[in-house]
């Protein structure tokens, strides 16, 4: 299953998150980008990561750091690892339901404002660049598919296939700089959207503001993507800023 993980979807978003880190912080870095794969949801829970022999060729990092992270993550009752024919390192569902003390735990220290305008900023941009640039037909189908999956996701799964909507965005935009910035800082986000309720209006409206935003990049529409992201951010930050600040 593993395997095949790295080919579906395109890789599921797991090539934006995780690329070689630096040899001077290996582990620190390799930690940082698993941690961003569970965070983001592009391993569900409950679902294998990818094969030790993969995610340490995909990191350039040894089997040996690689563990050592790994058991880190399941200290942290993030993933357990299982033996047998049909083992491997799976992610833990994280808790149904959290108490006001531990959500306001999760998120302290982390500057709302500045998350979310940078978001802004990234989104756009990326939408912008899709529009101008254009993509070829296997692009736009990939784009096409992803805004598909997040129209017929249950509401259990909607956040995870529109944070997968939102990565396609960020790397069809042609600059692997921009969508890894906006991977890290969409860990952050759904951090903060784990803190509120999922509002059925709220998804119906951001459903249709998807059918825009890609209809405007296919279009060639530069600033109609842009402004269409643009609202749509806004719409995400008034709902946080409604309830964490």
């Amino acid at each position: 299953m593993s395997d095949q993980m790295a080919d579906r979807d395109t890789d599921g978003g797991l090539g934006t998150v995780l690329r070689p880190v630096r040899a001077g912080n290996g582990f620190e870095e390799a930690l940082e980008q698993i941690l961003q794969v569970v965070r983001l949801g592009l391993v569900p829970s409950g679902e294998r990561l990818p094969s030790e022999r993969e995610l340490a060729e995909r990191l350039g990092i040894s089997r040996v750091t690689l563990r050592e992270v790994l058991k880190v993550l399941a200290d942290q009752g993030l993933v357990e690892s299982r033996r047998g024919r049909y083992g491997g390192t799976f992610v833990l569902p994280r808790p149904a339901a959290m108490g006001e003390g531990e959500l306001r735990r999760r998120i302290e220290g982390v500057d709302v404002e500045d998350a979310l305008r940078l978001r802004e900023v990234l989104e756009v941009g990326a939408a912008g660049l899709c529009a101008t640039y254009g993509l070829d037909d296997g692009q736009a189908r990939r784009l096409r598919g992803a805004l598909d999956a997040t129209r017929d996701a249950p509401p259990a799964e909607y956040r995870r296939h529109d944070t997968l909507l939102h990565l396609v965005l960020a790397e069809l935009s042609g600059s692997p700089s921009l969508a890894a910035q906006y991977a890290a800082v969409r860990a952050t986000v759904n951090d903060l959207l784990d803190c509120i309720p999922l509002l059925v209006r709220n998804l119906e409206h951001s459903q249709r503001q998807h059918a825009a935003l890609v209809a405007a990049v296919l279009d060639g529409d530069a600033d109609g993507a842009r402004e269409t992201m643009r609202e749509h951010c806004a719409g995400t930050a008034a709902l946080l800023r409604g309830f964490l600040t």
